[in-house]
């Protein structure tokens, strides 16, 4: 696995990817302050990772389809924020509840947050590794989705991916994305998964959305829904003061968790 330094300058590589359409290896070089060979061997790795094609001297978004690094390596990046907004969140799990839990980096601080205090809470998730944390808490009864694995994000999608979540009325959704924008709402990188987020939305009564300050005023590919599907959003203190306005402004309640 790459080391955090290395995960910090993929992702901005791949910001670099999709604002530019084109990175050149010279350039990246001065930009992080490294070698050309250190470089080339980041996107080497984001080759064979499906994330771009290299060309003479540089690279270019791959043709198919969007990069998606594993779950195990997204933990590491903004994991103290990641923290503080799971901590916030299992704050908001009451006794007695039905909850859903969707994949991803964050709700999993969420899950692994979830005090042992707690009794008789259902939780529903689309994610294995939030069902195997989850397994041995003496509060808590966790019922997987069921679905097709994507391995990348041990998250189950379609096809059989919604027929459970047909089924259930529940208290609260805790939903990831990767992206929060005041007109284009809530979006997410994988189609696959937007799906699933949308049917979650769908099976509970209140909807908290997880997103750290990376995600803010962000665009991605596949839309979950305007702002107005979420009773609150939950973001960390690096957000900007200026972004949080604008999203209040379109009346989107959020809060600000603080580092622990």
């Amino acid at each position: 696995m790459p080391s955090l330094e290395a995960t910090f300058r993929h992702q901005d590589i791949l910001e670099m990817l999709r604002r530019d359409g084109r990175v050149k290896v010279r350039k990246l070089a001065q930009h992080f302050g490294v070698s050309t060979v250190t470089i080339r061997t980041d996107l080497e790795y984001l080759e064979q990772q499906g994330a771009l094609r290299r060309t003479r001297g540089g690279a270019v978004p791959a043709e198919i389809k969007r990069f998606e690094l594993p779950l195990e390596e997204t933990r590491q990046v903004h994991a103290r924020e990641k923290e503080s907004i799971g901590s916030y969140a299992a704050s908001l799990v009451r006794d007695g509840e039905t909850i859903i839990v969707d994949v991803g980096s964050t709700t999993t601080e969420l899950a692994k947050a979830l005090p042992p205090s707690l009794k008789n809470v259902v939780v529903i998730t689309s994610a294995l590794n939030i069902a195997l944390l989850l397994e041995s808490h003496p509060g808590v009864t966790v019922i997987v989705t069921g679905g097709t694995l994507r391995p990348l994000q041990h998250s189950l999608v379609n096809p059989y991916g919604t027929l459970l979540l047909r089924e259930i009325n529940a208290d609260k959704a805790f939903i990831g994305c990767n992206g929060v924008h005041p007109d284009k709402g809530f979006t997410n990188t994988n189609l696959q998964e937007a799906e699933i987020k949308r049917a979650m939305i769908e099976a509970a009564r209140e909807i908290i959305v997880l997103a750290d300050h990376s995600k803010l005023m962000q665009i991605a590919a596949a839309r979950i829904g305007p702002l107005e599907i979420a009773h609150l959003l939950v973001t960390d203190r690096k957000a900007k003061k200026e972004d949080l306005e604008l999203l209040r402004q379109r009346g989107l309640e959020v809060a600000v968790a603080r580092q622990p």
